[in-house]
This record gives structure tokens, C-alpha cells and sequence, in this order.
């Protein structure tokens, strides 16, 4: 059902990371609240799980607009072009399951006046969204990034007429990252954030602030094609690289104390960027791994696949229907544990069943058209 033919096992590996990161994340709301390591971890995880979509989207979506710009002449065709194959891919399942999270919504009497807003992924465009559908934050910062990136390639070229198409994507992807770059310090200019919560809500789930983290990836894309050698050769030493700024991000934080009440400028300005070039720094190692033989290959290809369908059900459709509809002691293992095995059977089924019946036949029709 799956075919691994042109598929790189490394950025599968990728994708079922993050996937896998998101959904224990999002467990911390089975678990007892508490001040341990273990509840630590959960939300550290759904936070990382989502960067590193947003790195690998980009190198991807970066790798298909860098050949259309050089390959063809790029002009509106080539812009719908890439935009149906792509909403083809994101916006079926993500209306489906938009309507399935208000038909609960609804069931359960919610203000859904603002509904209408998701319809449009203006529901955290330029200030925090509402706690309905939440999950969908991302999948905001994701579709903008679709459209700005080829509408910017295309409005600058036809003022400046470049001459060198590849140094001209490069500079133009350098100045989107500049922009939301600065982005951010004009927000750490006019916040008086001074907790994590605020900061979650307010800067890293808010269109506005987060769109070079994908544009690093697209980066990372242009790197792949222009210094195919250099990328190559120096996997290894980035693969090191990543794993010191991963250590640094989140361990050496907490041992030095830099939390956000005493060094906003470092919260507000440099670390989500550092996230995103530390997921980065792991691009050239994964993608250059190409195929696996071991035993691993098939569930990891497997949950990768699955792992949009996985995104949009697993919290605002099945844990919350299950944690409304299904009493349990969360103290009590006898009772949790059950309740764990549960939901995530329960997420993997249903998105298993999502993927083969409505995800892959609109894919199959995209490619027949």
C-alpha cells in the first residue's frame, strides 16, 4: 500500500519522529499534572515535534519551488501549479476534520462564533487563536508559508529581472527569513511577556512570527542543490552540530537559568530560530539517507505516511472525545495505563482509515490530473 520506491528513509525517519514527538506531547493530558522530568518531557516533545515539521516542510515545499523557478519560466501558472498539488495534499483532510472538530464543538455547546475563521487559517494569522481546534496553529504558519514564498519569487522577479536565477532565490529566501526575523524583535520591543504560557500563545503559535522556520528549510533546500558536495561531505559534522544545539536548547537552558522572566530578548528573538537551525543541522545527515533494509523501514514508512492524518485527529477529535466520554483515575495504572493503550490504538486506527479511504484517493486523483 505504501510505496517506498521514491521515498527517503531518512526523512521518513524525520517525519515519524516528529509525529511521534506531537502525540506524546499531547499525552500530558492523560497524565497526572505534576512538576517531574516525565511531565517535562511530554511538553518539551509536542513543542519539538511540531519545529521539526516546520524545517522538513520547508526543505520539501523548497525543494519543488526551486526546480519549478529554475527549470520553467515561473510565472501565475507556475504559482497555481504548485499551490493545487499542495492544497490538494493539506486542505481536504484539514476541512474534514475541521467539520468534525465543530460537529463536537456543537455536541458539546461551545462559542463557535469564530468558527469561520479557520476556514480562511486567519484564526492565528496575527494574534493568538482561540482554544478550538488548536492544533491547527501550525497547519496556519504552513499554508501562508505556501503562498508567500512563490507570490514573493514571483513579485520581486518581476521587478528586478534577475539574471541569476538560483543566487535570486537565495537572496529573496534570505530576506523572508530577515523579515519575520525582525518580526519577532518588534514583538520583544512592544511585549511585556513574562511567562511561558503568554509566549506560547502570543509569539510561537502566531502566523506573524513563525514563517522563517519554514523559510530556514527552504534554505537548507537551496544548500542541497547548490553545494550537493559540501552537503554530502559534512553530514556528519552537522549531525554533531545539531546535537550540541539540541543539548544546548534543552539542557544547558535550565542549568544556566535562562528562562524567559530573566532573559526575555534570548525567548522573544533568538530561540525559536536556534530550534529551527538545530532541525536544520540534521537535514543533511537524514536526507542523505536514502534507503534501509532492516526491519525498522516498514513501520517507520507507515507512521510517516500516516502522519497528517495522525496530526488532525489525534488531539481535538479523539483525546477529546475520549477525555469527556471516558472517566478514568489517573493515579490508578489499572485505569490509565487501559485508557493510554486506548487512545493511541484508537488514533492509529482512525488514521490509518482516514489515510486509505479519503487522504490517498484525493493524492491518486492529484497525480492523474
Amino acid at each position: 500500500m505504501f510505496d517506498s520506491t521514491h521515498r527517503i528513509f531518512g526523512l521518513d525517519l524525520m517525519r515519524a519522529i516528529a509525529i511521534t514527538l506531537v502525540l506524546f506531547g499531547h499525552c500530558v493530558w492523560i497524565f497526572p499534572l505534576t512538576d517531574g522530568i516525565f511531565h517535562q518531557l511530554m511538553v518539551l516533545s509536542g513543542f519539538l515535534g511540531v519545529e521539526v515539521f516546520f524545517v522538513l516542510s520547508g526543505f520539501l515545499i523548497g525543494k519543488i519551488i526551486y526546480q519549478l523557478y529554475i527549470k520553467k519560466d515561473f510565472r501565475l501558472h507556475s504559482v497555481f501549479y504548485f499551490l493545487k498539488r499542495r492544497w490538494f495534499r493539506t486542505l481536504p483532510n484539514y476541512f474534514l476534520i475541521l467539520t468534525v472538530n465543530i460537529a463536537i464543538g456543537y455536541a458539546f455547546h461551545y462559542d463557535l462564533s469564530y468558527v469561520w475563521k479557520y476556514y480562511f487559517f486567519i484564526q492565528n494569522a496575527v494574534t493568538p487563536m482561540t482554544p478550538f481546534f488548536t492544533e491547527s496553529w501550525s497547519l496556519s504558519v504552513e499554508e501562508y508559508a505556501y503562498i508567500v514564498l512563490p507570490f514573493t519569487l514571483l513579485a520581486l522577479g518581476s521587478v528586478a529581472k534577475p539574471r541569476n536565477k538560483a543566487r535570486f532565490f537565495l537572496y529573496s529566501v534570505i530576506l523572508l527569513i530577515i523579515v519575520f526575523f525582525l518580526n519577532k524583535i518588534y514583538y520583544q520591543s512592544t511585549t511585556t511577556n513574562v511567562n511561558l504560557n503568554q509566549w506560547n500563545m502570543s509569539l510561537k503559535a502566531v502566523v506573524l512570527y513563525r514563517l522563517d522556520s519554514i523559510f530556514i528549510g527552504v534554505l537548507c533546500s537551496w544548500l542541497y542543490y547548490n553545494f550537493t558536495a559540501l552537503w554530502q561531505k559534512c553530514r556528519y559534522l552537522f549531525f554533531v552540530i545539531g546535537i550540541f544545539l539540541f543539548l544546548f536548547q534543552f539542557v544547558a537552558i535550565g542549568y544556566f537559568k535562562l528562562f524567559i522572566e530573566t532573559h526575555p530578548v534570548f525567548w522573544n528573538v533568538l530561540y525559536l530560530p536556534l530550534v529551527s537551525v538545530m532541525v536544520a543541522c540534521f537535514l543533511p545527515f537524514l536526507s542523505e539517507w536514502k534507503s534501509e533494509a532492516s526491519g525498522i523501514r516498514k513501520p517507520i514508512v507507515w507512521i510517516s505516511v500516516l502522519s497528517y492524518s495522525i496530526y488532525l485527529l489525534h488531539y481535538g477529535v479523539i483525546l477529546h472525545v475520549m477525555k469527556n466520554y471516558i472517566r478514568y483515575d489517573a493515579s490508578n495504572p489499572l485505569e490509565l495505563y487501559p485508557f493510554l493503550i486506548t487512545y493511541i490504538a484508537l488514533t492509529l486506527l482512525l488514521s490509518y482509515l482516514l489515510y486509505r479511504f479519503y487522504e490517498k484517493p484525493l493524492m491518486d486523483l492529484r497525480d492523474k490530473s
